[in-house]
């Protein structure tokens, strides 16, 4: 049976790569095949923890879209599209590094998908005001929002489920992996300058007509755009203090989505018009492939082999759980994973306080995060990113991600190797 299901699982992940057919039709093959073999029912795939849909991530999206939706009405994005464009001159580079920085420090504050949803609209309209193509900046802040996300606690779902694990404290992470992910944005940043480089070329004639307009004037409804920040800084609150109110950011977006609906009394098909269909069910039949994984031990087990190869060397254990992870992660949703392997580094971590072990924590959630950025499936701001880029008509491909991922991966992966020898066991 085991078998079968990475059989299964493979096929499926074969044709998300090779995109002989639509990843929504791929997910949804895989994940009937599961139930066929038995592995899935409906409590594997909808009402368990461990291997079911994670409806947090899925209900999160959906508040987030309809939200989006809202404040696509107002002209905003065209606001901030015209403003960006305006302080950096028109420059493509110097727009990137802005984008990809607020993406970043947004990640760390709120969650990587969130901060993606709000800026990727802003993204393609200045880059069509400027004539200049958006995939590479698409790309670059699906990455960056990875990257960010990794410094807090709230930041990536999978440092959620470390703190809890560990407890581990918000604090905690500001102070051991907040250095790194500023470290890494640094080296980021250079390495869009050599990966993008080509994309970088803008016309003259369509920065002077940019320069020339006035932001103020895209707003087209003051009143709604007012409501919309009233509700949206809501949400962002609710979002970083989710863990004193104990509400989960999913009842946080869809409370804040509904107020919105009901002050701005538009059309369904006005509030729903920014909801990406197809990445919701993509991402379900991807966590029920993933939860089949779980349900029959293979993750566990890969787990496993990892923690007991190494035993109590701290050093060669945190290399292999940052190595391991960012493989893994890369080709399965990180949530499941991290959730499944953070019991076995927890037996290994103990109770104490002692750097070398604690290391292992961070090791963890560096390779979860930063691995997520390996391949266009590897985490959700990623799938988010192509969902609206092919909405807007500029498809990426699974290579033309992963092709840049691999390397972004790479570099970072090793940087924070580096990082943790230095920090907790030279």
């Amino acid at each position: 049976m085991t078998v079968a299901v990475v059989a299964v699982f493979v096929g499926a992940y074969l044709l998300i790569a090779t995109e002989r057919i639509h990843r929504v039709a791929a997910a949804l093959i895989g994940a009937g095949a599961m139930v066929l073999l038995g592995v899935v029912d409906a409590r594997v795939a909808f009402f368990s923890e461990r291997t079911g849909v994670d409806w947090n991530v899925i209900f999160l999206l959906l508040g987030m879209m309809i939200i989006v939706s809202v404040l696509r009405q107002t002209g905003v994005f065209d606001f901030l599209a015209i403003w960006a464009a305006k302080r950096v001159r028109g420059r493509p580079f110097a727009l990137l590094v802005m984008l990809v920085c607020i993406t970043a420090v947004a990640s760390a504050l709120l969650d990587n998908v969130t901060t993606v949803l709000l800026i990727a609209p802003t993204t393609l309209l200045v880059c069509k005001r400027l004539g200049i193509a958006p995939v590479p900046f698409l790309i670059a802040e699906a990455m960056a929002s990875n990257i960010g996300g990794m410094a807090t606690l709230v930041g990536d779902p999978p440092n959620i489920i470390i703190a809890s694990r560990g407890g581990l404290s918000f604090n905690d992470f500001i102070i051991h992996l907040a250095p790194l992910a500023l470290l890494l944005m640094v080296v980021f940043v250079g390495l869009c300058r050599v990966m993008f480089g080509s994309a970088f070329t803008y016309d003259t004639e369509r920065v002077a007509a940019v320069m020339a307009m006035r932001e103020r004037e895209a707003i087209t409804d003051r009143r709604l755009l007012a409501q919309s920040l009233v509700v949206l800084g809501a949400v962002i609150a609710g979002f970083v203090a989710h863990s004193a109110l104990h509400v989960e950011p999913s009842m946080v977006a869809l409370l804040g989505a509904g107020v919105l609906v009901a002050l701005s009394r538009l059309a369904p098909a006005e509030y729903t018009e920014e909801v990406e269909w197809p990445t919701l069910v993509f991402f379900m039949g991807l966590f029920i492939m993933v939860g089949a994984l779980v349900e029959v031990g293979v993750v566990e087990q890969l787990g496993r082999t990892l923690t007991d190869a190494v035993g109590g060397k701290y050093f060669l254990t945190s290399s292999l759980l940052l190595g391991g992870s960012a493989v893994l992660s890369g080709i399965v949703d990180n949530i499941p994973y991290v959730a499944t392997v953070s019991p076995l580094v927890a037996d290994l971590v103990g109770g104490g306080t002692d750097p070398a072990r604690t290391g292992m924590w961070w090791a963890l959630a560096a390779g979860a995060d930063l691995g997520g950025n390996a391949t266009a499936v590897g985490a959700s701001a990623n799938v988010v990113v192509m969902g609206i880029a092919a909405r807007r008509g500029h498809p990426i491909s699974f290579w033309k991600f992963t092709k840049y991922g691999l390397v972004v991966a790479a570099v970072t992966v090793t940087i924070a190797w580096g990082y943790l020898w230095l920090r907790y066991y030279a």
